[in-house]
């Protein structure tokens, strides 16, 4: 990445345009988070709630006291061990923080990314990017720039190219603003590494916590129906839809392929984080191949899956449903 395309990202970013840029958990598309006009166009080229927050993307500690009254011992603690990494943290929003960034609500979602690009577009920016995922809302989301242009064609104003998101879902979510921090989104950063460094266990969500992107029951959803199932009830069903000439399109982990008529299949990793890493570019091969149902094959439950089981029972949730 050269530095005219930052210079013009950043350009772009302070006339209230939009930016797409990658992150080493998914590409996001940035407006400037001071700019009230500019988020009007962020969610209206999401088709965002808006009333549901966004993560304001930072690119040093230094820049906190903007955004947050207060740092907790907690947030301080994870700060040091996972930022910049794949962390988002809930803070007590600072006075001038603006709704359309918060959802109207006290707090605030924070995150110093890693990716060299961001970095780099968040150093020559030198303020907060807002910077939901960089898809239409509740879709899957974009791992590589080629995603976002297939997503928005013209709608974003500059898409800076970064190669493929590292680790492939969102970031690990925490509210940090209670006696004890409590995960509100998984992600590549697991529940057991945020006890261990805060030195306490998590709190569990309640109705007072709050909002935080990519929590709503239906999210990160193809737009062919999604389900998740057992290996064998998976093979039955693919069966059962090209019996009625209608295609299926499986996300398996192991098995041999069957020889179905109209079968799209792809053999997923067997290693979580690299499941992770290939699930939403597997989703949108799946989604693009003219299938009446997406058949998922269903993960392990162990802690190191609970991230991509969590996206896949959203993506499930948010899918149309199917008659077989």
């Amino acid at each position: 990445m050269n530095n005219s395309e930052i210079d013009a990202a950043v350009a772009t970013l302070k006339r209230g345009g939009l930016v797409a840029f990658p992150t080493e958990t998914v590409y996001g598309l940035g407006a400037d988070a001071s700019n009230p006009d500019a988020l009007k166009k962020l969610y209206a080229a999401k088709g965002r709630p808006a009333g549901h927050p966004v993560i304001v993307h930072l690119a040093e500690v230094a820049q906190l006291p903007q955004w947050v009254r207060e740092v907790t011992p907690a947030a301080q603690k994870l700060m040091q061990k996972f930022w910049p990494g794949p962390l988002t943290l809930i803070l007590r929003r600072a006075p001038g923080v603006s709704d359309a960034v918060t959802g109207g609500q006290d707090t605030v979602g924070l995150r110093i990314p890693s990716h060299p690009v961001a970095q780099s577009l968040l150093k020559k920016f030198n303020g907060g990017i807002a910077a939901p995922s960089a898809n239409r809302f509740g879709r899957v989301s974009a791992t590589t720039a080629q995603h976002v242009k297939q997503e928005f064609g013209d709608s974003v104003d500059l898409v800076l190219d970064g190669g493929q998101s590292e680790v492939g879902i969102e970031s690990t979510i925490v509210d940090v603003t209670g006696e004890r921090p409590a995960l509100l989104r998984p992600g590549h950063i697991f529940a057991r590494e945020i006890e261990e460094t805060v030195g306490m266990p998590l709190a569990a969500p309640h109705g007072g916590s709050p909002r935080a992107p990519g929590t709503l029951a239906a999210h990160y959803a193809p737009n062919a129906p999604l389900m998740v199932m057992e290996g064998d009830l998976l093979l039955e069903l693919a069966t059962s839809l090209a019996r009625q000439g209608k295609r299926a399109a499986v996300l398996a982990r192991g098995g041999l392929q069957p020889m179905l008529s109209g079968l799209t299949w792809i053999s997923a990793p067997h290693d979580a984080a690299a499941y992770a890493h290939d699930l939403y570019a597997n989703l949108r091969v799946l989604d693009t191949a003219g299938c009446d149902a997406i058949l998922v094959e269903k993960l392990p439950q162990q802690p190191e899956w609970a991230a991509v089981n969590d996206r896949l029972g959203r993506a499930a949730a948010g899918s149309r449903p199917t008659s077989t």
